[in-house]
């Protein structure tokens, strides 16, 4: 059995209307000058929050809003803000890109050093301020990881800071602030969650704790994304997927993602396909390359996603894979590379950036050369 290390916030509230908890869990960190980030869509759902912020006492800093995947410049921009209006908290809601923006203007506001210096895992050391996050797609599960992505635009790639000072005094996810999520953008994101929770249970470093909750998550994503997309009211529906997506965000700081994220990020790194599409078209093409060192596991994966068993394992996996393609094809997401405008003749560069994200692809089941790669990128073209 492998050893793990469980890095979860100190408090974790779910359910609906549970947003405005957060600021009350501010106030009684003794905050009262809030940077609150967040993003265009989102703002005006805000009310009860900010009143509840203005009721504890809590002054409110806003910062301009995060309206696309955050840029090293970006992110400089909001610490600037940050240090020059001396807050002493600060409050993400949003999706992955607010909340990683989030996360990282809490933890280095005060350091001189550039974010670049922190890109890897371990490497940054404090967090400055109180930090409070809340999701408002089922998605990204950053409100609960150590984990936060910057495009770097020179290198065209996105990278990573890995550190348990990234993990959130709190989150709280309230299923609620998902309800207004376009289905397009509630297809990608529960199709990113699904990954996470899929590459947690195939992984070399995969451990019974966290094996709960991936094999939950994909139960609940997989039985609730497609009710989500077709029907943005549904209630029910929205409240499973987010509770899918916590349990992938749980899974994110023990375990980690593998191939799927890392040759995904070269995808949205220069081509800025949205990165849970990215995900979507890689997915059941890393899955039948890793089949071979796992079919069990990936089995039991497939009984997760609901396949009935018939067979020997690799068969059902096989089923497992099929049934990934046909549910992201119903919710709308394009299907291959070509799809999204990205040739054959730009894969040798694709595989080459993909090959440096190596703090994942170590993790994945079956060891994954740069030709590997060339191959995946092929067969999803």
């Amino acid at each position: 059995m492998n050893s793990i290390t469980l890095l979860q916030p100190p408090r974790i509230g779910f359910g609906n209307d549970c947003a405005s908890q957060g600021a009350g869990f501010l106030a009684q960190l003794g905050c009262r000058r809030v940077l609150l980030v967040s993003s265009s869509p989102v703002l005006p759902q805000l009310g009860a929050v900010t009143d509840a912020l203005q009721k504890s006492g809590v002054a409110i800093v806003a910062a301009p809003p995060m309206d696309r995947e955050p840029t090293l410049p970006g992110f400089e921009a909001v610490r600037q803000l940050a240090r020059r209006e001396r807050v002493d908290g600060v409050l993400g809601i949003g999706g992955g890109s607010v909340i990683d923006v989030a996360k990282l203007t809490a933890a280095l506001v005060d350091d001189k050093q550039p974010v670049r210096k922190v890109f890897g895992i371990n490497l940054l050391k404090d967090r400055a301020l109180p930090l409070v996050c809340l999701p408002t797609t089922a998605g990204t599960g950053a409100e609960v990881s150590p984990n936060a992505i910057l495009l770097d635009e020179a290198d065209e790639l996105k990278k990573g800071v890995v550190s348990p000072h990234l993990v959130p005094d709190a989150a709280f996810v309230d299923p609620l602030l998902t309800l207004s999520v376009p289905p397009a953008v509630t297809a990608a994101t529960g199709l990113d969650a699904l990954t996470h929770c899929i590459e947690a249970y195939a992984n070399r470093y995969a451990h019974p704790l966290v094996d709960a909750y991936a094999l939950q998550g994909i139960r609940l994503i997989a039985g609730s994304l497609l009710r989500a997309v077709r029907h943005s009211a549904d209630v029910e529906a929205r409240a499973a997927l987010a509770l899918g997506s916590l349990c992938g965000g749980l899974c994110l700081g023990p375990v980690n993602t593998a191939a799927v994220h890392a040759l995904s990020y070269p995808l949205g790194g220069r081509f800025h396909v949205a990165h849970g599409v990215a995900n979507a078209v890689l997915l059941p093409h890393v899955l039948r390359f890793n089949i071979s060192a796992a079919p069990e596991r990936y089995a039991e994966i497939a009984a997760a996603l609901g396949v009935a068993r018939n067979g020997p394992a690799l068969r059902a996996a096989e089923r497992g894979v099929e049934f990934l393609s046909e549910l992201s094809r119903d919710c709308g997401v394009p299907q291959t590379l070509s799809e999204l405008n990205i040739l054959h003749d730009a894969i040798p560069a694709l595989a080459r950036s993909a090959m440096q994200v190596t703090r994942l692809l170590k993790n994945n089941l079956r060891p994954l050369a740069e030709a590997d790669a060339i191959r995946i990128y092929e067969a999803a073209c």
